[in-house]
C-alpha cells in the first residue's frame, strides 16, 4: 500500500520531462532535414514508365501479348538463360576448379598447405633475435 498512497520522490529521474502515449508518433525535430541530392531531384520532362508497358521487344514477343507482365518476365528469364557469358578470369578459374580430379584438388590443397607453414617458418627464423 506503500507505492499506491506514497507521495513521489523529488530525486526521480527516470520520468522527466513530458511523456507520451504508447503508439504515438516521436516529437518531430525540426532541426534534422533531409537534404535531396540535385542528381535525384525529377523535372516535369521526365515522364516515368509504367510496368509491363510497351517497350522494346514487343515485336518479337511470338504471338504473345506483350502487355502480359508474366510474359515480358518468362522473356526476359529466358534471354538471361540462352546469353552465353562473357569468359572473364573468375569464370575461367572456376571452370578449371570444376574440371579437376580429387588427386589433384587435394594436391593443390597440400601444396597450399605447404607453402604457408615455409612462409610461417621464414617469418620465424627472421624474426629471431
Amino acid at each position: 500500500m506503500g507505492n499506491l498512497c506514497g507521495k513521489q520522490s523529488k530525486d526521480d529521474n527516470n520520468f522527466q520531462g513530458s511523456g507520451r502515449v504508447l503508439g504515438s508518433a516521436p516529437p518531430r525535430n525540426d532541426n534534422a532535414k533531409a537534404s535531396i541530392p540535385s542528381q535525384a531531384k525529377l523535372t516535369a520532362t521526365t515522364p516515368g514508365r509504367t510496368l509491363g508497358g510497351s517497350g522494346a521487344g514487343g515485336a518479337e514477343s511470338g504471338g504473345s501479348d506483350s502487355s502480359d507482365p508474366r510474359s515480358a518476365a518468362a522473356k526476359a528469364a529466358e534471354a538471361r538463360a540462352t546469353k552465353s557469358p562473357a569468359p572473364d578470369k573468375l569464370s575461367q578459374q572456376l571452370d578449371a576448379q570444376r574440371r579437376q580430379t580429387q588427386q589433384q584438388a587435394l594436391k593443390q590443397v597440400a601444396d597450399e598447405n605447404r607453402m604457408a607453414r615455409d612462409a610461417d617458418r621464414n617469418t620465424a627464423v627472421r624474426n629471431y633475435n
